[in-house]
């Protein structure tokens, strides 16, 4: 053991980059999204990084665990984190709903900011190894290519916001269509497609996910189908991220069998009974498979929801359960006859990278993977940022996470972080320009006043 280098160094750099004006049921996304960053540095001389979500309240978090990090092995990842959980308090206050309903805002209290210490020690590990980070989960490699969703949304209007009060990236210059096209406004199922094909022209991607609870469900579902029509032999589903009643959604599904492939969250708690409890009424209603990243973001969560049969498809998010709890799940999925996927939010090609770690080393069915990089494409932090070919991440090849920071870009992130006048995120500040007033309500899609 005593050849195994030890971590010298943790830092923490917050991190910011420019998003669209996506539409979501909590509102609308800000002309900027934040990250924090952990870089590892280790005795023999190598770089572990990780990404998880952005704002104070989790760089503060990460920065109290370095003295649990610092001096230790590369190989004592597991001590680590046991050391972390050892000592840190859950503000189950905070956490107690998950996000059965949801706010963007508090999503701080369920991504836990330790996975990116994992990802980092593992990147070590890797390198020390010399084996990509997928052998070491699980039960190893089993794919060099991952299958990822194009992510659709809606997107509103960036000039509606005041001159000098938000201001929007503008790509109208971009010689990539995709680029133009991801700045501008798409509301109706005509500018929905048109989003899939730039998509598909660039990514070579033939499978969509629309976000909904934006507009009324049967807008949006005029959209979905507008899509499979356009795509007959995609797959096509839609997260409303629970907005619609029960009722609601077993009349907006019960025809689309043969056009949806399965519903992501179309229901949440209504009526004093729970997520789940609905979600199994909606499956026994209409046949539809369901997934989730609402009613099972944790252990306990998970086994209510299995215990209900109400999902059939868990979105597993490594920042939610961690890398090794990723791949877990996928274990214990395809022995129940269940299938695995991931989650996504605004992210950095680092989570892409990692993502395309996890989705190698999951076992069983898996969904294609969400991710939101074709949102943040062009930002990139990384010299070798991991490619999507043919609508499939590539798996890179080099030991550990398989990548390499540019840190002239980092410092460039971080001072457009230091720059905002707040690192949290708040989806309804933008969506009051659009909607004077307008408040977030977890049953009402965002445009739906």
């Amino acid at each position: 053991m005593s050849n195994v280098p030890v971590i010298t160094s943790m830092q923490v750099i917050p991190v910011a980059g420019y998003d669209s004006m996506l539409m979501t049921l909590s509102g609308c996304h800000a002309p900027c999204f934040t990250r924090n960053l952990v870089i590892l540095k280790d005795s023999a001389g190598h770089t572990g990084i990780g990404e998880i979500h952005g704002g104070d309240y989790t760089h503060d978090g990460l920065m109290a665990m370095r003295p649990l990090v610092e001096g230790m092995p590369v190989s004592k990842s597991r001590e680590v984190l046991q050391r972390i959980h050892r000592a840190v308090n859950p503000h189950s206050d905070d956490a107690d709903e998950g996000i059965q309903t949801l706010d963007i805002a508090k999503l701080k209290y369920v991504v836990r900011s330790e996975w990116a210490i994992e990802c980092a020690m593992l990147d070590l590990l890797g390198q020390y190894l010399e084996v990509p980070m997928c052998q070491l989960l699980g039960e190893g490699q089993q794919r060099d290519e991952v299958e990822v969703l194009g992510y659709l949304f809606y997107v509103s209007d960036r000039h509606k916001t005041p001159a000098g009060a938000m201001q929007y990236m503008d790509e109208s210059d971009s010689p990539d269509p995709w680029f133009r096209l991801r700045r501008e406004e798409i509301l109706t199922p005509e500018r929905i497609v048109e989003e899939a094909e730039a998509v598909a022209e660039k990514y070579g991607m033939r499978n969509f996910k629309l976000k909904g609870g934006v507009l009324r469900g049967e807008e949006e579902m005029e959209a979905v189908r507008a899509v499979k029509k356009r795509f007959p032999d995609a797959r096509v589903n839609i997260d409303p991220n629970g907005a619609w009643s029960l009722k609601e959604a077993i009349e907006l599904c019960r025809d689309m069998h043969g056009i949806i492939t399965y519903m992501e969250d179309p229901c949440g708690p209504e009526a004093g009974f729970s997520g789940r409890e609905i979600m199994r009424e909606f499956k026994n209603a209409t046949q539809f498979q369901v997934a989730t990243n609402m009613i099972a973001t944790d252990w306990r969560q998970f086994y209510h929801t299995v215990s209900l049969n109400a999902c059939d498809i868990i979105l597993a998010d490594p920042h939610f359960w961690g890398f090794d709890g990723a791949v877990r799940m996928s274990q214990l999925l395809d022995t129940w006859g269940l299938t695995f996927g991931i989650h996504s939010n605004n992210h950095f090609d680092i989570t892409l990278a990692a993502f395309a770690q996890v989705g190698a080393a999951a076992v069983g069915r898996v969904a294609p993977l969400d991710t939101h990089w074709i949102w943040q494409d062009g930002q990139n932090l990384l010299e070798d940022t991991p490619q999507i070919i043919g609508g499939k991440l590539q798996v890179p090849k080099k030991p550990g996470l398989g990548v390499t920071l540019n840190m002239a870009r980092v410092e460039e992130a971080n001072r457009l972080y230091n720059s905002l006048p707040t690192h949290d995120r708040d989806d309804a500040v933008a969506m009051q320009y659009l909607i004077p007033g307008w408040k977030y309500d977890h049953k009402k899609p965002c445009f739906v006043r």
